[in-house]
This record gives C-alpha cells, sequence and structure tokens, in this order.
C-alpha cells in the first residue's frame, strides 16, 4: 500500500514539475534538468528567465519536504547569492516565477 501512495505522489510530483516547465516557457524561459554527478542533493532545475535571471528550483510532491541534504545544499547556493526555491503547490508557480523575475501576467 505505501508503495501506491509513493507512485501517487510521485506522479503528482511528476505533474506538478510539468506545469511549472511550461509556464516557465510561456515567458520565454527555460527550466533545464539539473544533475550534478558527485555533488548530491543539488535541486531539480535550473531556471533561466530572460534578460539573465537565474534560479534553482527543487519539486515535490504536494506537501512533501526536501530530504536534509537538499535543505543543506539550498542552503549553500542562497550562500552564494542564488534564490532556491521549493515548488510543492501549482499556486507557488506564478508567485515563483515572478519574484525569480518573470512576467507571468
Amino acid at each position: 500500500m505505501a508503495n501506491s501512495n509513493k507512485n501517487t505522489d510521485k506522479m503528482r510530483e511528476k505533474q506538478l514539475e510539468h506545469l511549472f516547465l511550461m509556464e516557465v516557457k510561456s515567458v520565454g524561459g527555460l527550466a533545464l534538468k539539473f544533475v550534478s554527478p558527485g555533488f548530491s542533493g543539488v535541486p531539480d532545475r535550473l531556471v533561466l528567465i530572460p534578460d539573465g535571471k537565474v534560479a534553482f528550483v527543487e519539486v515535490k510532491a504536494p506537501g512533501q519536504h526536501p530530504r536534509p541534504l537538499q535543505t543543506a545544499r539550498h542552503k549553500q547556493l542562497r550562500q552564494l547569492g542564488f534564490k532556491v526555491y521549493v515548488l510543492d503547490n501549482p499556486q507557488q508557480i506564478p508567485e515563483i516565477i515572478r519574484d525569480i523575475g518573470g512576467d507571468t501576467d
């Protein structure tokens, strides 16, 4: 039964990630899958918005939270001056994109 819930959460995470990708694309940006071999815990997406705006987004299933290593990486990236977001609700998408510097209107 726990496996079923995990699959449902994963599906919701994929759907949320897809919604986010489409919204970033609609403002002329890219949300690239970010993988860093040998450096675990990095956010899922590197978001590039026109005019040189950059941020990192960790996508989680609704109600889920980053693992401790992910939280540590987020802190590390913020200390370097980057914006880092945790997205777990579709209602956050316009606010995140606006905060990065994209126009969602």
